[in-house]
């Protein structure tokens, strides 16, 4: 059996951030295994309401048949469904030219869910990674795990299973053979920390919202944030932006754009005096970079430093100006960067460390 997987961390959560089901009867579906090829990765995810779907699986036949699923659960009483775990042949039932085989997870939501989704959204705002454990067979309420194995949903109860952490979401088999949804929800791994709240920063924002990373932005200039920030930002209003510069944890990668060219020069050379080769974006022209590589080689920056500073940012080939297009260039750039480090990572990465054999649905 092959299981796809997608970039470590890289899995969104917007179905968590984006809406309250408190009053809107739901089911959360979620891509448990995928055999062959498929839309999405496993541990992909939508909500599906009476008349809304939120999030996607993969579009098309697939996504369609599982809302009508769904959907039916809904009018159905709540203790009679809870659950179910349906496969799907792309290609000979639904005429997908992906041909594999997908089984979703329906969990029907209910107050119990929503508190541990509560519970959810705050590990993960504290960049905590999580993995949800839901019995496929029965009722019994669903369970989140750290990685050391500890609930954190109910401190009394003790993990029902061995879990490898290493893998992405899968079913398994407990010793009595009970199916279990082994859920990862990790935090983003890619932190941005982007100097400046002007109009540029203002539109990367809005374009990093719903991707997978977590961004510090920081500014001098208290009154210059909007009041909605994402889920996924921690504003830091403060007079000593290099204290952040320095402070950022190993592996950052750092957009520099703010009011003040003054200010752009200190916090380059603050950013580029890091141990380490966190990726590093300085807004402006050609004309600006040269002056910057001048000042900075003058203040002791090498120049292997220098010529690792990313100026101009954005994709090559794109030359408009506007906040909203500077926005989708670097951010597509930034994903570039954040998907090349996480490649790198799983190369050098140790094989995965499996506490005790579980049988695998």
């Amino acid at each position: 059996m092959h299981y796809t997987e997608g970039i470590t961390g890289a899995i969104m959560t917007n179905w968590l951030t984006t809406f309250d089901s408190s009053n809107t009867p739901t089911v959360l579906v979620t891509v448990a295994i995928v055999e062959g090829s498929g839309p999405r990765e496993t541990g992909a995810k939508m909500l599906v309401a009476a008349d809304m779907q939120y999030d996607t699986i993969g579009g098309g036949h697939l996504e369609m048949r599982a809302c009508d699923i769904a959907r039916e659960m809904l009018t159905l009483p709540a203790d009679d469904t809870p659950r179910r775990l349906e496969r799907f042949a792309l290609g000979p039932s639904l005429g997908q030219c992906c041909g594999g085989v997908v089984h979703l997870a329906f969990e029907r939501i209910g107050t119990t869910t929503l508190e541990n989704f509560d519970c959810l959204r705050e590990r993960l705002q504290q960049r905590e990674d999580s993995w949800r454990l839901i019995p496929l067979d029965d009722a019994s309420p669903a369970l989140i795990f750290d990685r050391t194995a500890r609930c954190q949903s109910d401190r009394t109860v003790q993990a029902p299973l061995q879990v490898n952490f290493d893998r992405p979401c899968h079913v398994m088999r407990d010793p009595a053979g009970k199916r279990w949804l082994i859920d990862p929800c990790l935090a983003h791994r890619p932190h941005l920390v982007l100097f400046g709240a002007g109009h540029v920063g203002a539109a990367i924002i809005r374009a990093l919202a719903d991707l997978p990373c977590h961004v510090t932005w920081v500014d001098e200039r208290e009154d210059m944030f909007p009041e909605t920030i994402p889920a996924n930002v921690q504003v830091e209003a403060t007079d000593t932006p290099e204290y952040i510069a320095d402070s950022a944890p190993p592996g950052s990668t750092f957009l520099v754009l703010t009011h003040s060219h003054t200010l752009d020069q200190r916090l380059s050379e603050h950013i580029l005096r890091r141990p380490g080769n966190d990726w590093f974006g300085l807004i402006g022209s050609r004309t600006k970079r040269m002056q910057f590589e001048h000042r900075l080689a003058e203040r002791g920056i090498s120049r292997q430093r220098l010529d690792e500073m990313v100026c101009p940012i954005g994709l090559q080939g794109i030359t408009n100006k506007a906040p909203a297009v500077i926005a989708a260039s670097v951010a597509a750039q930034l994903l570039q960067v954040w998907e090349a480090a996480e490649r790198a990572t799983q190369l050098d990465a140790q094989p995965p460390v499996v506490a005790k054999m579980v049988a695998s649905a």
